[in-house]
């Protein structure tokens, strides 16, 4: 028997502790079982140090569904790829049809049957096994053409800089805070690098802004700012939509980056979490750092003040979940702004 530290770790999720108990004892011979009674708790252990191998999951549950669950994780790249199975008293044809094109691998209807169970879950940790297997012989053989994309985002920001008053500065500032941030709310490596690698590419659509609104020194008028909100979808539209996952994030941060949580930003009107998780991360990224830099139109802000903004807009401009990842890691970004510091802007000392 294997030990139990090297045992495949299965998750079951149902809000009925009589299904946790049955689950539980029919796969804790031969793995580790981990239970959890709402899909709160569930993504908790999904988005830990330690998630699962595989997940069994209840549809119907008070407050998060496990179609919700499924979403969220499935939209997560650090945590996509872990298997789902609906485990529901959901029988018809149509329910397991939305379940799998949510992203499940497979539906098992209540009551169980521990044998059918037991089978599941064996052939899809055998599958998940070689997916993996298989995905780090592509990821050794694509390190080359990932290091080009890398460096053709690299290019493209630097083109949006020269023709914006951001220095190069800012924006290697923005985007590692961006990481820091990605990492303190919980997104996980694979995420945060993500983030890290798309940011420098948020203002790409300011290429198509002309220079005299652009450029100028004073405040918009209402038909500049008009024009100067353009910027948005023109970066996303210089992206394009692509099934790459660094261009398709930083398509979609160029796009939501300006969104607000209480849904008056722009160019969408989107409000809270149908802002896209990086959207609100780069922007609390974006805007601290904009408030402590000096530019043509406005001095720096001191931290007393930058911080008094960023807090008085949780709830507004800002996911309040994002604004506590933000506090949670200020001494981290604030030593890399000291590092990379431009001429007159704040230095910021805690």
């Amino acid at each position: 028997m294997l030990d139990l530290r090297s045992r495949p770790t299965v998750l079951i999720v149902d809000d009925a502790a009589d299904n946790l108990d049955l689950l539980s004892a029919v796969l804790k011979d031969e793995y580790r079982v981990k239970v959890a009674n709402s899909g709160e708790r569930a993504l908790r252990q999904i988005y830990s140090d330690a998630p699962p191998d595989l997940i069994l999951l209840d549809v119907m549950m008070p407050g998060m569904s496990g179609h919700e669950v499924c979403r969220r994780l499935k939209a997560n790249p650090d945590r996509r790829r872990i298997p789902v199975i609906f485990v529901t008293a959901m029988d018809a044809a149509e329910d397991e049809e939305f379940g799998l094109s949510l992203g499940a691998v497979d539906y098992i209807t209540k009551p169980i049957s521990p044998a059918i169970v037991r089978a599941r879950v064996r052939t899809h940790l055998a599958l998940y096994d070689q997916t993996q297997e298989l995905e780090r012989m592509v990821a050794q053989r694509t390190g080359e053409l990932s290091e080009s994309r890398r460096q053709l985002i690299g290019c493209l920001a630097r083109a949006a800089e020269f023709r914006d008053n951001e220095t190069g500065n800012h924006v290697m500032r923005m985007s590692q805070s961006a990481r820091l941030i990605a990492l303190a709310y919980g997104l996980g490596p694979a995420t945060a690098e993500l983030i890290l690698m798309a940011a420098p590419m948020h203002d790409i659509g300011k290429i198509g802004i002309p220079d005299n609104i652009l450029l100028k020194p004073g405040p918009l008028d209402p038909q500049e700012w008009a024009t100067m909100k353009l910027h948005a979808t023109i970066g996303a539209e210089i992206i394009g939509i692509h099934d790459d996952d660094l261009l398709r994030a930083a398509r979609s941060i160029a796009l939501s980056h300006h969104e607000k949580w209480d849904g008056s930003g722009y160019p969408a009107g989107l409000a809270g979490e149908a802002i896209p998780i990086e959207g609100r991360v780069v922007a609390i990224a974006d805007v601290f750092d904009a408030l402590m830099s000096v530019r043509p139109y406005k001095p720096a802000m001191s931290l007393d003040e930058a911080l008094a903004y960023i807090r008085g807009q949780s709830g507004r401009h800002f996911d309040p979940a994002v604004v506590a990842a933000f506090e949670a890691c200020l001494p981290d970004i604030l030593v890399l702004r000291r590092r990379y510091l431009d001429v007159g802007d704040t230095r910021a000392e805690l």
